[in-house]
């Protein structure tokens, strides 16, 4: 059994479900008693406390008592102790005491330098809260007291959460809640410090500035007080330091730069001509650190945005253009689901084409064509980016410009020998004629060069030379082919493999099984090892290793996938890969709709490469088996964050492989591969009946499947269908189901079909049940969706400051999500209930901050709602050239066959009609009305139901008066 204090007095079960506790003042009792639990509290203190009023009496107190030992059974034992009672629960069944326990393990977790563990812990603890503690005694001494005291140490919890972001680079993230808790603490000077830190690192050094002044001047005013010596401290740092921090950079180096300042200068220079610059050369002679440094070089000189995409992990064009969202922070998808097809070329557009950015596109060759189609297309889309490409071959497109990189010159060679050697061995020197020949041997290639110096922390420079010279000469016996270097190159990676012992030799060639990186433990799993053996690898520069997970030099990884396929291993290294990665999704899945959520979500995002290299291998082998427990068990994080368009093409590979039957035990997994296939028509088309069987026979009602996450989106996606009642009778079969997220979207469902009904109450109650049910399990994607809804049905009924409140609080939800277009949506809305309530000013901000998110993001949805309500606002101050711009450029963005874009389409064209109506043009008035009206009734609504779309009453009646013909 839980308890409850944190919010209104609550207990559930074990299953989650929750028991019904009766009236104020039983409630009022067991929060007493929960306060310190095991503890004596008298039998006067209760009924004063209960009932300041005197009418509760000892008689009236026992019954109650009695009440309680019947509502919670044998699980929790109520004991008469002396003159008082006491209740028998471990403290960890509190959540107050587990908020407690969680809040000082985070802190003293903070205090030790594990940030990750200490936000970890701090989160946990915070989502705790449902609301004020011991709400229900608001007038008990004892109550009032512990409240104070828990809402002291909550507030602690989230500084110290927030410090604990800070240190994991989080900046951007917290400054929206810190500026709200700074502004309802203005007294209190460590929010105050932390936005100071957070708005300096996200190059705020001047709004940083302001938050001091203002904190001064309340202390001063309010206190009579100075500001700590901590803050003064904080303050005279900022007016130091630099004022213009770089921008977002590509990834910061552990090693010196040596050998070709004049050369980044030049690429640099190249690039303010040239809006596509190609660095040319064969594997490992540094394209790759050039182009960081020059990079580097044009963010520093320019101020630019720089976005450096790693490719080489990709195992095939279509992971491209989801790849580059990915390096911008976007999602394919928003939070909200979709029913219309945006491509992520699309979305990249939408967010490239007012950005002043140089995109670093890493190790092309692989993808040479698929890049060079995708960088063609977006620099002609987007007139204020820049691309510098690193490859093996030229990309071929129109104005590209190209700079061959070479190997180093004499002395750089030798410089950069030296510099890594003396990493391995202190104090290293040696006679420079003499490493200027073994340099020479290595035909100067950094990568070679790096590799052979990694050796003289085992070697003396002889045994190098010696070695060196052996496996070279048996390398280039024969005729050497044009590509010398490669095969150089080649020869010092076989000859620092040859070095490795057969365990290590093992483990490496394994290892290349992996897509770009692996924790310890999945290296260790996969690869049949130890972690010494790793570490060995990682000595030896086989393997490189960063916040805790390793890497493969892309140039060892190919020769190593050699050797994988020469030992025959390659298919069980790969098998053995893909059911890891298996089993940690199919971990992670339960934990992604629960309190967990924030905690596992980073877990699997970091493993989102090797989950499409394992489903690729999966697909290919063919394993179809594999391949479908793998996508349905990744399908909930897929959706959660916007990325099921990376899983697409495999999932309508498999289906063709598969065809309209799904294998025997496997149809849940089947249904929701459907799922994320339905971006192909023809497959949806081919494979929806089937699928919806499947589902329906994997959740009946009375008991559970596996992936309740495709019940909503099952519903989602046929919301338009002619037959749509199927889906949503499975839906709304679900509210007595042993599933508490499936019972959840039930109740949420549930809201939308009172809605069709016109029966507002009904529905608010349903969302509001789904939204509690949803916090209650801690998903925070369910209850932001729920929250949403409550908030159109408060705004449509005139009460705009709930909806704006509702809003607020889904907006904190989708930030922990990091959604940026979910974010602009809710903007949107927010601004939308701000000018109803005659804020033109807040609404203005919001619909403006929007836009600029939606850009960002690539959302041409979320921009053209904004425009829209930019278009509103225009209209309103009597600007109808302005507002008449505004709503064209909004009905050009807005999709007319998507759902999600109906109110805003709808009102888009209304207020076109609107601007011709304030000219005088009828004509044109009454034409735009009934477009707006046709769009409406396109979409299943009518004019009576406009009002739930968030239209004014005015406008509704207008499109009624143009659907009748007047």
């Amino acid at each position: 059994m839980r308890f409850g204090i944190l919010g209104e007095t609550r207990v559930w079960r074990d299953d989650g479900t929750e028991v019904p506790l009766g009236g104020p003042a039983r409630r009022g009792l067991l929060a007493l008693l929960l306060i310190r639990p095991g503890q004596v509290v008298p039998s006067d203190r209760l009924t004063e406390e209960i009932d300041p009023d005197g009418v509760l009496s000892a008689h009236a107190l026992q019954s109650q008592v009695s009440r309680l030992r019947t509502a919670l059974g044998p699980a929790a034992a109520i004991e008469r102790s002396g003159s008082g009672y006491r209740i028998v629960v471990a403290d960890n069944d509190v959540d107050a005491c587990r908020f407690e326990r969680l809040a000082g393990q985070g802190r003293m977790a903070l205090r030790d330098g594990e940030a990750e563990r200490a936000v970890t812990l701090l989160r946990e603890a915070l989502d705790l809260w449902r609301g004020t503690a011991l709400a229900e005694l608001a007038e008990s001494e004892t109550a009032r007291a512990a409240a104070t005291r828990l809402e002291e140490l909550r507030l602690a919890a989230l500084e110290d959460r927030i410090e604990g972001e800070l240190r994991l680079g989080e900046h951007r993230a917290v400054i929206p809640e810190l500026r709200e808790l700074a502004g309802r603490h203005p007294l209190r000077e460590r929010p105050a410090g932390l936005l100071m830190r957070a708005l300096y690192a996200e190059g705020g050094r001047a709004e940083a500035l302001v938050v001091f002044e203002e904190t001064r001047r309340h202390l001063a005013e309010e206190l009579g007080a100075d500001p700590s010596a901590e803050l003064v401290a904080l303050h005279r740092e900022l007016l130091s330091a630099d004022p213009s921090p770089s921008p977002a950079a590509p990834p910061a180096q552990l090693t010196s730069f040596v050998g070709r300042d004049e050369e980044v200068a030049d690429v640099a220079g190249l690039l303010r001509v040239a809006r596509l610059v190609t660095l040319l050369g064969p594997g490992g002679v540094g394209k790759t650190r050039l182009s960081v440094e020059v990079a580097v070089e044009v963010a520093g000189a320019a101020a630019d945005e720089v976005c450096f995409v790693e490719l080489a992990a990709l195992g095939d064009g279509a992971g491209l253009a989801p790849a580059l969202l990915g390096a911008l922070g976007l999602r394919e998808r928003g939070l909200q689901v979709e029913d219309g097809p945006q491509t992520p070329v699309d979305r990249l557009i939408a967010a490239l084409s007012h950005r002043v950015l140089l995109l670093v596109l890493d190790n092309c060759e692989h993808l040479i064509e698929e890049t060079a189609a995708l960088a063609a297309r977006l620099l002609a889309a987007c007139p204020r980016l820049r691309v510098l490409a690193t490859s093996r071959e030229p990309l071929g497109v129109i104005g590209e410009h190209l700079h061959q990189v070479r190997p180093l010159d004499a002395d750089a060679a030798v410089r950069l020998f030296t510099d890594r050697a003396r990493a391995v061995r202190r104090g290293f020197a040696a006679d420079p004629q003499r490493l200027r020949r073994i340099c020479a041997a290595l035909d100067d290639l950094p990568l070679a060069i790096e590799l052979a110096a990694a050796r003289l922390r085992a070697l003396d420079l002889g045994e190098l030379e010696g070695r060196l010279n052996d496996r070279l000469g048996v390398a280039a016996r024969g005729s050497r082919p044009a590509d010398g270097r490669h095969r150089t190159l080649r020869s010092v990676v076989a000859w620092s493999w040859d070095l490795l012992t057969e365990p290590e030799q093992r483990a490496a060639r394994r290892f290349t099984v992996f897509a770009g990186s692996a924790t310890a433990e999945s290296a260790r799993r996969v690869c049949g090892t130890d972690a010494e053996t790793l570490e060995s690898l990682v000595d030896k520069s086989l393997l490189e290793v960063s916040h805790g997970r390793y890497r493969m030099l892309e140039t060892i990884r190919a020769y190593g996938a050699e050797r994988l396929d020469e030992a025959g291993e390659s298919d069980s290294a790969r098998h053995a890969h893909a059911r890891h990665v298996l089993e940690l999704v199919r971990t992670a899945d339960p934990h992604l709709r629960r309190a967990g959520q924030l905690e596992w979500l980073p877990i699997v995002v970091a493993e989102h490469e090797n989950l499409l290299a394992a489903v690729r291998w999966a697909v290919e082998a063919p394993d179809a088996a594999t391949a479908l427990e793998l996508l349905a068990s990744a399908s909930t994080y897929l959706w959660i964050r916007g990325a099921s368009a990376t899983a697409a093409p495999y999932a309508i590979r498999l289906l063709d492989a598969i065809g309209d039957t799904p294998p025997p035990g496997l149809g849940e997994e089947y249904a929701t591969t459907v799922l994320l296939a339905s971006s192909d028509r023809e497959i949806w088309r081919r494979h929806r009946a089937t699928a919806e069987r499947a589902l329906a026979a994997a959740w009946p009602g009375d008991r559970a499947g596996h992936y309740p996450a495709a019940l909503l989106l099952w519903m989602l996606r046929n919301a338009g269908a002619s037959d749509a009642q199927a889906a949503f009778t499975l839906l709304t079969a679900q509210h007595d189901c042993p599933e508490p997220w499936a019972r959840a979207v039930a109740r949420y469902v549930s809201g939308f079909g009172a809605l069709g009904e016109k029966d507002v109450e009904a529905a608010a109650r349903e969302f509001g049940a789904a939204a509690e049910e949803f916090r209650v399990l801690g998903d925070r994607w369910g209850t932001a969706l729920a929250l949403d809804m409550l908030a159109g049905l408060a705004g449509g009924g005139g009460d705009h400051a709930r909806a704006i409140a509702l809003t607020d609080e889904a907006l904190t939800l989708t930030g922990r999500l990091g959604a940026q277009e979910d974010a602009a949506d809710l903007l949107v809305n927010r601004a939308d209930y701000f000018a109803a309530a005659d804020d033109a000013e807040a609404a203005r901000a919001d619909y403006a901050k929007a836009a600029d998110l939606a850009r960002r993001a690539g959302s041409a949805t979320c921009l053209g709602a904004a425009l829209r309500g930019l278009g509103d606002i225009a209209l309103r101050e009597g600007d109808l050239d302005e507002a008449e711009r505004l709503y064209a450029e909004a009905a050009q963005r807005l999709d007319p066959h998507w759902i999600r874009s109906l109110g805003n389409r709808v009102r888009t064209l209304a207020g076109l009609a609107r601007v011709a109506e304030a000219r005088g043009d009828h004509a044109m008035a009454r034409t735009r009305y009934r477009e707006a009206a046709g769009a409406a009734a396109a979409g299943g609504s009518t004019p009576d139901a406009l009002r739930l779309l968030g239209l004014p009453g005015a406008l509704s009646d207008a499109l009624a008066a143009a659907v009748s013909g007047r």
